[in-house]
């Protein structure tokens, strides 16, 4: 499935929720099923600077040149997010990659005017980390 044809997806399923609060329990339910990082793994290099939680992000480059990511936060809101980025991103090219940025993705998504500037911050700080691990 491309970016495009997953930001559909996950644009459909936060329009089903007409209510801000019902878009962040979705988050927040998305971050309870994904998986977690080890100790181990919650390394200054897999890091994610500027954000105001504690954030990580780990890139493994699969056999067809793609990637597949794992993250990790202690903000429930911001592993939400990284999740997102995770469906979004994993199991697609380097080049399909670096062609978003942080406005494009929460804005197909519908969640642009959903998510603080503080948080936007954040999530695009993790954008351009991944960015940079490929």
């Amino acid at each position: 499935m491309t970016i495009k044809e997953k930001l559909r997806k996950l644009n459909e399923l936060f329009s089903l929720f007409e209510d801000r609060k019902d878009q962040f329990i979705q988050l927040m339910d998305m971050a309870k099923e994904s998986g977690v990082l080890s100790e181990n793994e919650k390394i200054d290099k897999n890091k994610i600077y500027g954000c105001t939680s504690q954030a990580w992000v780990i890139s493994i480059k699969n056999s067809n040149n793609t990637y597949s990511f794992k993250t990790d936060s202690d903000s429930m809101i911001v592993k939400g997010l990284l999740t997102l980025l995770e469906n979004i991103f994993n199991n697609q090219t380097a080049k399909e990659i670096c062609s978003y940025d942080s406005q494009t993705i929460l804005t197909n998504i519908g969640l642009d005017d959903a998510i603080s500037s503080q948080r936007t911050n954040g999530f695009s700080n993790a954008i351009e980390k991944i960015q940079k691990i490929i």
